[in-house]
Formats: C-alpha cells, sequence, structure tokens
C-alpha cells in the first residue's frame, strides 16, 4: 500500500497533485497528517479537491512555533506512531511511504515508516546547502532523512549527484511537483478573490529560524524591508512564528505605523498566488517561494546566505546575502530580473505515481 505522511503547509501544496494523481488513477492511499502546521490546511485540502487524512497525529490544535515545543512535539509524534503503527500503516507490511523535503515531518515519517518496516520514498531529495545551519534545522533534516530512503525522486542531475553516497534507487523528475501545483493554482485563479492593491507593491515573507530566531538579526532584515517601502508598497505576509517573534521582540508596532507596509496574515495558496502574480517583485527567504517565483517569470529576491536550489538563479533570482548594495540594485532595477512564464507541461506528479504504483 502507498501511505503518505506529511505535516505543514509546503509539503500538503507539494504532495497534494501526487495525492490527486493517485485518486484519478483510482489508487487507494493512506493519509496521515502530522499536524506541525494547522492554519488553513483543511481549507487548502479542499481547493486541491483531495481527500481528508485517515490518520492525524500530534494535533495540538495551533500551528507550532518554537523549538520547546517542537521537541515535545516530535516525541509525541513517534511515541504514538510506534505504538500503534498497525493502526497507523492499516497493519500493512510490505508498503511505502512518501515524505516530502526538508521539514520535521519529512524525518519523522522517514523514521516511523523504518521502524515498521516499511520502504522511503523521499520527494524534493537530493538538495543541499553543504551548511549544516544554514538553513537550521532544514539541513540536518535532509542529510537524516536521506538515510533512511529506499526511492529518491530529485529535481534535476545536480541533486542526484548529491546522492552518490547513499543506497536507493535514484529516479529525476527534472521538476518539483510544486509545477504540478502551480499549473492547479492557475487554472483555479478566476474564482479566487484577494484583495489586490490598487498601486504597485512588491511582497515580502520571512520566516526562516535563522532569520527570525535572534532579535538583532531580524531588525536588520526589517529595516531593509522598512528602506524597501520608502520606493514601493510592501505587503508583508506574515507567517506565525513570524509575527509571535515580532510581538517577542516587540517590533510590530513600528511595522504598524508604516503607512507604506501592510501586515496581512499568512494566504490559503491559491490567494498567496493571485498576490504574487499581480506583484512587481517578492522579497522572501523561502526556497518554495524561490522555485514559484522561477516558474513563473517573477522578480524574486532571495534573503539568504545560501540557498539548496538551482531554479531561477542567474535568471529572475537574486541571492541578497543581505548585502544592501545588492539588494537596492535589485530594487531599482527589477524589471530586468522579469522573464516569461515558464511553459512546462511536465507533470512530475505523474511520473512519481507510475514509479511506486
Amino acid at each position: 500500500m502507498i501511505h503518505i505522511i506529511l505535516g505543514t503547509r509546503a509539503q500538503l501544496i507539494k504532495m497534494a497533485p501526487i495525492m490527486k494523481e493517485m485518486q484519478n488513477q483510482n489508487i487507494d492511499y493512506n493519509f496521515i497528517f502530522l499536524a506541525q502546521h494547522k492554519e488553513t490546511m483543511n481549507s487548502m485540502i479542499e481547493m486541491f479537491g483531495i481527500k481528508k487524512p485517515d490518520v492525524i497525529i500530534g494535533n495540538i490544535d495551533q500551528d507550532i512555533t518554537n523549538s520547546r515545543t517542537m521537541a515535545l512535539w516530535s516525541m509525541k509524534v513517534i511515541t504514538y506512531a510506534l505504538l500503534n503503527k498497525n493502526k497507523v500503516f492499516r497493519n500493512d507490511k510490505n508498503g511505502i511511504v512518501l515524505v516530502h523535503g526538508d521539514a520535521p515531518p519529512a524525518f519523522l515519517g522517514a523514521l516511523i515508516a523504518k521502524c515498521s518496516g516499511l520502504k522511503v520514498a523521499h520527494i524534493e531529495s537530493g538538495l543541499r546547502s553543504f551548511n549544516l545551519f544554514s538553513p537550521f534545522p532544514e539541513e540536518i533534516i535532509r542529510i537524516l532523512t536521506f538515510s533512511l530512503t529506499n526511492y529518491y525522486f530529485s529535481p534535476g542531475d545536480w541533486a542526484i549527484n548529491n546522492l552518490k553516497k547513499y543506497r536507493g534507487k535514484k529516479i529525476n523528475t527534472k521538476e518539483n511537483t510544486l509545477l504540478d501545483a502551480l499549473h492547479i493554482a492557475l487554472k483555479n485563479l478566476d474564482k479566487i478573490e484577494v484583495d489586490i492593491p490598487t498601486q504597485k507593491y512588491c511582497m515580502a515573507t520571512i520566516h526562516r529560524f535563522e532569520n527570525i530566531s535572534e532579535k538583532n538579526k531580524f531588525k536588520e532584515i526589517l529595516d531593509i524591508i522598512e528602506n524597501i517601502s520608502k520606493k514601493i508598497k510592501v505587503l508583508f505576509i506574515l507567517h506565525p512564528p513570524t509575527r509571535k517573534k515580532l510581538e517577542e521582540y516587540r517590533l510590530l508596532e513600528k511595522l504598524k505605523e508604516n503607512k507604506n507596509i501592510e501586515l496581512r496574515p499568512r494566504y490559503d495558496y491559491f490567494e498567496f498566488i493571485k498576490l504574487v502574480i499581480n506583484s512587481e517583485f517578492l522579497i522572501t527567504d523561502g526556497g518554495s517561494n524561490q522555485e514559484e517565483c522561477y516558474y513563473l517569470g517573477k522578480p524574486c529576491l532571495l534573503f539568504r546566505n545560501e540557498t539548496e536550489r538551482k531554479e531561477g538563479l542567474g535568471k529572475n533570482v537574486l541571492l541578497s546575502k543581505f548585502d544592501k548594495s545588492v539588494i537596492d540594485n535589485f530594487v531599482d532595477n527589477y524589471l530586468k530580473y522579469k522573464f516569461d512564464t515558464l511553459d512546462n507541461n511536465l507533470s512530475v506528479s505523474k511520473m512519481i505515481v507510475n514509479e511506486i504504483r
């Protein structure tokens, strides 16, 4: 049997096309949700037209936003899954478990699958920054997950090359399942209502642990965004951990006072994509956002020192490394980073389903 384990919004967005493809092919699968994220998950499941989870583990009725809660939650997930593995995996002894990416549920899913005697398929495998602490803890999670994997679905030759020392079957999918998710979103945009500013705007979304966990670093990033707001309106999309840190560091009120920065809550995926399409450019520290901008040809300014992804680099995506002169030059000349939308009808999800069915 095929089991899908995920626990974050990004994982749902990228695994939903695989689940939808299995439903289209009338393949039964077991959807196990490790509830690291809670906010907007149900509405996104409905939007993508996939079934609700068969099993939910670790639900605390809110997003997990700090390290201490994450550690306790992880232990709860592992303990419950191993004590109830027959229930969780429907007494399956020969199946395959699909996990995705580099968030904690990827490693936890692979671990409980292995401990239950099942095989592991890792989607979006082989991505590396080669810096254990950037991004943290994602880079460590990748390495741990690689060591437990039997089938590696990788988005390019460069990712495959990063897996040379690991045993198992490597499959080059050329692109990521995010391309399929984006195709689904684009087909539904006309039905989506979202408040789009009448004036030109850019978007900002900052959520990585290494960017928000230390006050001085976070304040430096906010100062840069405030400077950008002097040139163009900024829609600042606040992830729950980001808002929590803004409140903890007492930085939220200053942002609210800036009339050219509009703070907005995290959106459903389709709404977010509609806002990105209508924006001038995106400021982000998110790998998925980098990839989305690459597929959309949207100028993208990465607030990171390293990125594990190749998508868009040297074209529409600029790795800032927080260099203020680089950032200023991008903002002043962002139109030169604009490209046509990538015309690619490849179905990564169909390729994966046909391989594992």
